[in-house]
């Protein structure tokens, strides 16, 4: 049995979840989520908690089990609190600009790259080096933080670049002079 997948999920109070035709729907504060889930996966909503069971013990059924059962907690975690990622750029003339819906990143390139933001994440300019990311969805603001860092991830010589916060950068020694 997985340890992550036998594990109830705790609802809060102001979460409320439906489960009709293998369709999960969440709502809480900041949203509403849907997810469709596989056959092999079998839910029971009691009062305040969520089990996640598989109905047989085949590979694929196991492989899932505990998958869906993260899926469900990032999904109320995420309509209850939100995610949240912040990113900083470090080095000379690398900021961020923050238009209606797009963003604009300086690093070092001829020409400022723009990011269409995408409607479901709300993108806060803490200062002209530091913003944060958040939504409901931890799959989306994930992987838009990991596109934005992607385009000058930190080198390890100078540690110029755009790094997540709290993020260590393993610094190398550069070259000697004789």
């Amino acid at each position: 049995m997985s340890r992550i997948g036998k594990k109830p999920i705790v609802i809060p109070k102001d979460v409320s979840i439906c489960f009709e035709e293998m369709n999960l729907i969440v709502k809480g504060k900041y949203g509403t989520l849907q997810k469709k889930m596989d056959k092999t996966i079998q839910i029971e909503i009691q009062e305040n908690k969520i089990l996640v069971n598989r109905m047989d013990d085949q590979k694929k059924s196991r492989e899932l089990h505990g998958l869906y059962r993260a899926l469900i907690q990032n999904m109320i975690t995420g309509v209850d609190q939100q995610f949240s990622k912040t990113l900083i750029a470090e080095g000379v003339g690398y900021r961020f600009q923050l238009e209606k819906t797009k963003l604009i990143v300086n690093v070092g390139y001829t020409n400022p790259i723009q990011f269409f933001i995408p409607e479901e994440l709300i993108i806060k300019l803490e200062s002209n080096t530091k913003i944060q990311l958040l939504g409901i969805d931890n799959e989306k603001v994930g992987f838009f933080a990991a596109k934005i860092r992607d385009m000058r991830p930190p080198e390890p010589y100078k540690g110029k670049g755009i790094l997540y916060e709290g993020e260590k950068i393993v610094r190398k020694a550069g070259k000697t002079g004789k």
